[in-house]
């Protein structure tokens, strides 16, 4: 993570102009989050309030859409034009707009699933004073809805993003020049050897 961020030692400015940087920088707080939050639910004390819980679930999908999907997304941003012999992507501007996409709706999928995780652990844990539990399962299940409904929103909103992606990888691929891209392919492959 240190490696990644130090690589914009200085050029920090060009956060502001560059779409597919972002993707790369925000991935990498991802990481950072997700790789300091798995060994902490290892910790015997969180993990006893956090096993079998949405917190598990929100870590995963910190992991698998803000550090995975994002860097991919990035990758494929910054691969596309070069592989479809094109100065550069469709529209910057969808670039852009899927990035607050995928940001915003990461955020909301993984904190609405924190803090699910949090409440069914607190009130899997609650017990009343002749040891039966406080709340039944139906009860914590209740008590997660709006969290579910916050989930399927980020979802939605990340998803939506994807689709933006999609509509602009494939505008750009077909403005593409077949005959450069066919050279591009073969300086890839010569390349590669």
């Amino acid at each position: 993570m240190i490696n990644g961020m130090m690589t914009l030692s200085g050029a920090w400015h060009k956060l502001r102009t560059d779409s597919i940087l972002r993707f790369l920088v925000v991935s990498l707080a991802f990481y950072g989050m997700s790789t300091f939050e798995g060994p902490m639910m290892a910790i015997k004390t969180v993990n006893s309030l956090s096993h079998y819980t949405d917190w598990t679930i929100g870590h995963v999908h910190a992991g698998a859409l803000g550090w995975v999907a994002m860097i991919t997304i990035g990758s494929v941003y910054h691969m596309i034009p070069k592989l479809y012999a094109r100065p550069h992507m469709h529209s910057v501007g969808l670039i852009n707009t899927h990035f607050w996409l995928a940001t915003v709706g990461t955020v909301l999928y993984i904190t609405s699933m924190w803090v699910n995780g949090i409440t069914q652990g607190l009130m899997w844990r609650a017990v009343n004073d002749d040891g039966t539990l406080t709340y039944s399962f139906i009860e914590t299940m209740q008590a997660s809805h709006s969290g579910y409904i916050v989930r399927a929103i980020g979802g939605a909103i990340f998803t939506s993003g994807m689709l933006l992606m999609a509509y602009n990888v494939i505008r750009t691929v077909r403005a593409s020049d077949p005959q450069a891209a066919e050279a591009a392919a073969r300086i890839a492959v010569v390349g590669a050897h």
